[in-house]
């Protein structure tokens, strides 16, 4: 195995799964505003939470439908490009990933045909009890993934067997892994603040080209509300308890994190600085004294460890990467706050639908949640380098012995043709969706 191939494995793979997370993470937000919606719908004078409803369970198939056929080749490529890996960790990591496919998949698949064409026949009480399914089969694939990941990140409830692979010797700690319940919280309340501005922006749209405006009020009021509560779970305390399991089991990632090459107590919170690997050092930074340490291990006078505490070779194969993706996460996160916070006040008195620099920053704010949760996964992928199993089993291990750069290379160059294809498909399906708008969708 050249390091060219496993270079080129890891990009195809880096580029299939952030392509790929772009839906799952607004279905599995959305799923759960579908529920709230349906459930607003059974008040007085509700009907129209009905077609609101509606209206996004039609955009929640489009992405799931767009999901899925991005997440086929990821199963994949784990017996195409990394078929070591699979013969070393597949007795443990299969588990989940058959269930997620056997499970949660079918779950979700069956319940969204029901809520999408079933209504009529299953009556408004079925159908709000087919919109929860389908919000725990969603939530349930995605947990079956995420424990996938929390065992590369932190590996718990196995065994290595007599040919050198390892095997399940406990399910319960395996699933219930305390790296995947806090990535997991983490997770699925960064999908929600997806979903949140997903819907807000629409909302926003609407009362901006003066169209749909009765459900545009709907749909801003949901998206700021369920914004601000997701942003602010999203830092505390799942954020929190992640940074805190970081530091307790993987304390060179969280030096690298920070670009924090010397050790000592009352570490500073990095705002501002540029990581200089060759010279072990952060250029030009702006800190705030003892908050890394607060945040790590709750308390300012605590020690944090330094790259230079630990040999070179377990550092991060891409501190600047790493560092990077992780600031672009964490300070993306504090405007998201600050930005429901301001809309969910100008909501309360009344003043969102006419304040219109406001709405104006709630449309074009919707990608930043996309970025903002890429750059989350980058640093949770990045920072376990040089690892696929954390501390036993190294990413140049995992690759497949037999498959050349020049194969890895062409199929990368055709999922980007195919991709960008599908992507030009979704973007005309969701247009026209909103196009039509939510009127469209009434009983």
């Amino acid at each position: 195995m050249t390091e060219d191939a496993l270079l080129w494995h890891r990009l195809q793979f880096a580029f299939t799964i952030v392509y790929h997370y772009l839906f799952p993470q607004l279905t599995m937000g959305l799923a759960l505003l579908i529920v709230v919606m349906k459930w607003l719908s059974f008040r007085a004078g509700g009907e129209k939470w009905g077609a609101a409803a509606r209206f996004w369970i039609k955009i929640f198939g489009i992405n799931f439908a767009v999901g899925v056929v991005t997440g086929i080749p990821m199963e994949f490529q784990f017996g195409t490009n990394w078929a070591a890996f699979t013969r070393y960790a597949g007795n443990v990591v299969g588990h989940t990933l058959a269930m997620e496919g056997l499970f949660a998949f079918f779950l979700e698949s069956s319940f969204l045909s029901l809520l999408v064409w079933g209504e009529k026949r299953l009556g408004s009480r079925l159908h709000f009890g087919a919109a929860i399914a389908l919000w725990i089969g969603s939530w349930l694939s995605g947990y079956f993934i995420v424990c996938t990941n929390a065992f590369m990140q932190h590996p718990v409830g196995h065994a290595t067997g007599p040919d050198g692979a390892l095997r399940l010797v406990s399910f319960r700690e395996f699933v219930f892994n305390p790296w995947a319940l806090a990535q997991y919280a983490h997770t699925m309340a960064a999908a929600v603040v997806t979903a949140s501005f997903v819907v807000a922006a629409t909302g926003a749209y609407y009362t901006l080209r003066n169209v749909h405006l009765e459900h545009a009020g709907r749909f801003l009021k949901i998206g700021v509300w369920s914004g601000l509560a997701s942003t602010i779970l999203v830092a505390f305390p799942t954020g929190d308890i992640q940074a805190k399991l970081v530091a307790e089991y993987q304390p060179i990632t969280l030096a690298a994190m920070e670009g924090r090459f010397e050790s000592g107590p009352m570490a500073g919170i990095t705002l501002i600085g540029q990581p200089n690997v060759a010279q072990r050092r952060l250029d030009n930074p702006i800190a705030v004294p003892g908050i890394l340490s607060f945040l790590a291990y709750g308390a300012f006078h605590r020690d944090v460890k330094g790259l230079n505490e630990f040999p070179q070779e377990q550092w991060p194969t891409n501190i600047e990467l790493l560092y990077y993706s992780f600031h672009v996460m964490a300070g993306l996160g504090s405007l998201f706050i600050a930005i429901m916070a301001a809309a969910s006040f100008l909501s309360w008195r009344g003043w969102l639908t006419s304040t219109k620099p406001v709405l104006w920053t709630l449309l074009f704010a919707f990608p930043f949640p996309y970025i903002a949760n890429t750059a989350g996964w980058m640093t949770a992928e990045l920072g376990r380098q040089p690892w696929l199993v954390y501390g036993l089993f190294r990413t140049a291990q995992g690759a497949s012995p037999q498959v050349h750069s020049g194969s890895a290379l062409f199929t990368l160059i055709g999922f980007t043709g195919i991709y960008a294809l599908l992507a030009l498909l979704f973007l005309f399906l969701i247009g026209r969706e909103i196009a039509h708008g939510p009127e469209a969708h009434h009983a």
